[in-house]
């Protein structure tokens, strides 16, 4: 399961934990009111006017913190090379920045994304970056020895359009939106399950509650963002297809599917945290939990369009 779980929602259970824990000790610390309640009991006891505001806060703080640090931790986890335009690239190379940069031009963006080469043998390529101009575009040396040069335009085709699509900003939104749900119904657990023990041991078992709860809930919020995330794939095949050819996205997604299984077992590079970035998973996954659909639903709903 840990697997398929990709990079901006761990990314994103971390920093929102983070933030809890440390705000928790804010209060502890401090003494400032936190707690979010008053004297009566159950429900009726909670501010929920105080308790929205921060959960409002809290949850795009964290979500749009994941959003900026994406690219810079893509680029590190991967071992992404990127290539300079203006330097000195080899035939390959400059190939692959003259598809990227052409593509980003066809699709209306005003500024050229990065491009980058990741050494490992999985044949894939992912699009990240806080914004339009901001943007990352990389492609795996496996990607570039497997396939041909039509496929290939069809990855990178595809990677365009979610850049274009702006899909990593509708993420963010829609992952402020989770966080702030989270947020907001751990709290509720939380102080529910602190009065059913001893009024000393109320702040200890609150602050651990909150954590369990916020984990809990993060996960069961992933389920809503891995279904936007598979929407998303199956809009920027389109995106793909208009921008290269239909023909050329659907033998990308043919090629990609005859090679899904390719062994990693060289593979220094930990990639399973990065998944929903790119244009295709390795291996099933739980269907709820998947940031991808399968590869055969995509070529059919390409060729149906």
């Amino acid at each position: 399961m840990a697997k398929r779980l990709f990079l901006y929602l761990l990314t994103n259970i971390l920093v929102l934990t983070t933030i809890g824990i440390v705000f928790s000790l804010i209060v502890m610390f401090t003494g400032v009111s936190g707690s979010f309640t008053n004297s009566a009991e159950g429900l009726a006891g909670i501010n929920y006017g105080s308790l929205l505001i921060f959960s409002l806060l809290i949850g795009f703080i964290g979500s749009f913190l994941s959003l900026g640090m994406s690219r810079i931790i893509a680029k590190k986890m991967m071992r992404v090379k990127v290539l300079d335009p203006n330097g000195q690239l080899s035939a390959q190379e400059r190939n692959i920045v003259d598809k990227v940069h052409r593509l980003s031009r066809a699709a209306g963006l005003m500024h050229m994304p990065e491009v980058g080469i990741y050494q490992s043998r999985e044949v894939n390529a992912f699009a990240t970056g806080p914004t339009k101009k901001r943007s990352l575009v990389a492609v795996s040396s496996g990607l570039l020895n497997e396939m041909d040069d039509d496929a290939v335009e069809g990855v990178i085709a595809h990677e365009i359009a979610h850049v274009a699509n702006g899909d990593m900003v509708t993420m963010t939104l829609l992952q402020g939106i989770v966080n702030t749900f989270v947020v907001f119904l751990s709290r509720v657990a939380a102080i529910l399950v602190s009065r059913l023990v001893r009024s000393e041991l109320q702040y200890v078992i609150r602050f651990i509650s909150i954590i369990i709860f916020q984990i809990v809930f993060s996960i069961l919020g992933s389920i809503v963002v891995s279904a936007f995330s598979r929407w998303r794939e199956y809009r920027a095949d389109q995106g793909g297809a208009d921008l290269a050819g239909r023909d050329k996205m659907a033998h990308a997604l043919r090629s990609l599917k005859s090679r899904t299984g390719l062994a990693q077992a060289d593979d220094r590079t930990d990639d399973s945290a990065v998944q929903t970035m790119k244009i295709n998973t390795k291996g099933k996954a739980v269907s709820l939990f998947s940031s991808h659909p399968p590869i055969e639903d995509r070529i059919a709903r390409l060729e149906q369009r």
